[in-house]
């Protein structure tokens, strides 16, 4: 599958079949996340796989009850370890370097036959408590995975114009 084709189809699945994913998808989703680009190469993205059903329904609990991290079968919860570095034009890296992570195993998975959805309305001390991940690790955002109930396909999705998006040289005059 070629990356346009990826990009078009990726789509935020929310209801998920009762099917595992296979070790070898989720290694090769995973991969995808650890050779994704980060500032200064710092890779401070940490990933706890979360296959319980038990475990992803107190992590329901912790997003606010949204069914899909109890049904995914792996809920992917994206961590970092940092010292808070900040990058010459003012932004914390950590939460971009994630970002870019999260979004290279969300395309990872659309080739390989697998939904994904972002999960960021979620209380992360409550989702530390129930990981033990230690109060100096930053929990950025969880992300379901597994098999779509329905057929992945390309679907037309509200976005701006190019011309809403793209300014050429500065900033367009008010």
């Amino acid at each position: 599958m070629d990356i346009e084709k990826a990009i078009k189809l990726r789509q935020s699945i929310r209801s998920y079949s009762d099917k595992d994913i296979e070790e070898e998808k989720l290694m090769k989703v995973m991969e995808a996340a650890r050779l994704a680009p980060s500032a200064a190469n710092r890779q401070e993205w940490r990933f706890i796989a979360v296959k319980s059903s038990g475990t992803r329904k107190e992590l329901s609990r912790a997003a606010k009850g949204q069914q899909m991290v109890k049904e995914a079968p792996v809920v992917i919860v994206c961590c970092a370890v940092t010292d808070g570095h900040i990058m010459s034009c003012g932004q914390k890296c950590y939460p971009i370097d994630v970002a870019i992570a999260i979004d290279h195993m969300t395309l990872q998975a659309v080739e390989l036959g697998l939904g994904t959805c972002w999960v960021g309305a979620f209380k992360a001390d409550a989702a530390k408590a129930i990981l033990d991940i230690p109060k100096d690790i930053e929990v950025v955002e969880m992300l379901a995975i597994g098999y779509p109930r329905q057929k992945l396909e390309v679907k037309d999705k509200p976005r701006l114009s190019m011309d809403e998006i793209l300014y050429k040289e500065s900033w367009p005059e008010k």
